[in-house]
């Protein structure tokens, strides 16, 4: 894919072996108006920034799509400074050197910015509360990217499942064939976001002529809660195990979750025309190809 004569345009990915990254390298051939170079956390750990600087000497991509963070979000309790480096001061690192080398930068962030307390979906204009380490760290790493680099462009997603790595709908799958009964909170709302829907949203954004910089949000639609979600998922699977609904307080984490975490995705549908699907549409497809 990377012959010395070809001249499209260069889309560098890191954290490639993510859900998001994952799906990025499967949607590969559909747009084939890119080259694409796919970087696992091995490749290049964005928080060694000489290395980060070192291979864009190497290379000279067009867009650079920022799928690496550290998403452990209760260990992140423990783990301050290791996340604060990588979700934080990375991005800016990257921002600044997309700036420096007229390449285009898009960070993927997300909805624990904000600190649930919300009754309507949350727009891009909202005050950001993050209420856990997780959450400071991405939330820094916006302002840091914005700071560094002003024709940056951000994209707050939630409730990220897929085919690949851990995620929601594959713990659930494990659960209902494992367990007699299962547990799953009832009080906290939001929107699932198909790691595939979100990947062809951004390279749909990558492409556009009309760059306009800036934060926007992308879920797919519809509001539910995470009990509702597991019952879906169930359904689809013809599973007959039971699902008990509990509170937040009854299942702790180190880490506090937002109650609400409905985002509103009008501005990108408006600015970039993506495809904003229904959620249930979006987990039939990934509930398909994980049986396939």
């Amino acid at each position: 894919m990377n012959e010395v004569n070809d001249n499209r345009p260069l889309v560098l990915v890191t954290g490639a072996n993510g859900q998001l990254g994952k799906e990025l390298q499967r949607l590969e051939k559909k747009w084939s108006s890119f080259r694409f170079l796919f970087l696992s956390r091995e490749d290049l750990p964005i928080h060694h920034f000489e290395l980060v600087r070192n291979y864009f000497k190497g290379c000279r991509p067009a867009v650079l799509i920022n799928c690496a963070a550290y998403t452990a979000v209760d260990k992140a309790e423990q783990e301050p400074l290791l996340a604060h480096q990588i979700n934080a001061e990375a991005v800016g690192v990257l921002s600044a050197i997309c700036a420096a080398n007229h390449c285009r930068f898009i960070h993927v962030s997300t909805d624990y910015v904000f600190d649930g307390t919300a009754t309507i979906a949350y727009t891009e204009r909202d005050i950001a509360s993050p209420q856990s380490v997780y959450g400071q760290t991405k939330y820094e790493g916006e302002k840091q990217a914005l700071l560094a680099n002003p024709d940056a462009l951000i994209i707050r997603t939630s409730w990220v499942y897929s085919s690949f790595g851990k995620n929601f709908v594959k713990t659930m799958i494990r659960f209902l064939g494992e367990k007699p009964q299962v547990s799953v909170v009832v009080d906290q709302f939001g929107s699932p976001t198909f790691a595939a829907d979100l990947a062809n949203a951004i390279l749909q954004i990558s492409s556009s002529n009309n760059w306009i910089s800036g934060i926007y949000n992308y879920s797919n639609g519809g509001v539910i809660n995470w009990f509702q979600f597991a019952c879906a998922i169930r359904e689809m699977i013809g599973s007959s195990t039971p699902i008990k609904g509990i509170s937040t307080a009854e299942y702790l984490t180190p880490a506090k979750r937002p109650a609400w975490s409905v985002l509103n995705t009008s501005k990108i549908v408006a600015t970039y025309g993506v495809t904003i699907r229904d959620w249930r549409e979006s987990l039939a497809q990934c509930l398909s190809e994980m049986g396939d």
